[in-house]
């Protein structure tokens, strides 16, 4: 059983992440403990580089002609989830382009969206805009955003001690925020 009491079916809520540095994982974590519900992560048929500038530069490439990357990842039965949490990292200042792959894949009309996102500091860009415009038949909450790594400067993982039971509470009071959790 989640801790507290769930405002949401687990049985019909997934939460979808994109973790490069695995602070988004850890984020969707934190909301699987709080709430339950099926965790999958987003892998692409052809994964990015290791070499982080290599990928900045596709990544922009990708976001100037509109490229959509192949998911590896696929979702049975989407229409039995009623919630759908939607976890990225900020990428250019946007929304990854494997996570537009996603929202444009499925049809998630009727569905109560609700954004996540980790990032470097700079903040989440027009990510949730980009989710609320790629989703105008869904209700999608407010989301959170708190600062994870900083790949550029050589800084990845950060969800642990002191900076893992910040993001903890912090994700519990957005939860009971957004009414998701009592």
């Amino acid at each position: 059983m989640p801790n507290g009491q769930s405002n949401i079916n687990p049985e019909r809520t997934l939460i979808v992440y994109l973790s490069r540095t695995q602070n988004t994982k850890a984020v969707a974590e934190i909301i699987h403990k709080n709430i339950g519900g099926t965790l999958i992560a987003l892998e692409l048929e052809i994964p990015y580089p290791e070499h982080y500038q290599t990928t900045v530069n596709q990544v922009a490439e990708e976001n100037r002609i509109g490229y959509l990357p192949s998911l590896k990842t696929k979702i049975d039965n989407i229409e039995k989830y009623d919630a759908v949490f939607i976890g990225f990292p900020t990428w250019g200042m946007q929304l990854p382009p494997p996570m537009k792959s996603f929202l444009n894949q499925y049809d998630l009309s009727g569905k109560t969206i609700v954004p996540f996102n980790t990032n470097g500091g700079y903040g989440i860009g027009s990510g949730f805009e980009t989710v609320k415009q790629l989703c105008p038949n869904s209700t999608v909450l407010d989301g959170f955003s708190t600062k994870g790594g900083v790949e550029r400067d050589g800084i990845l993982y950060v969800m642990e001690g002191e900076k893992e039971k910040q993001v903890q509470a912090e994700v519990k009071r957005w939860l009971q925020k957004i009414k998701v959790v009592n």
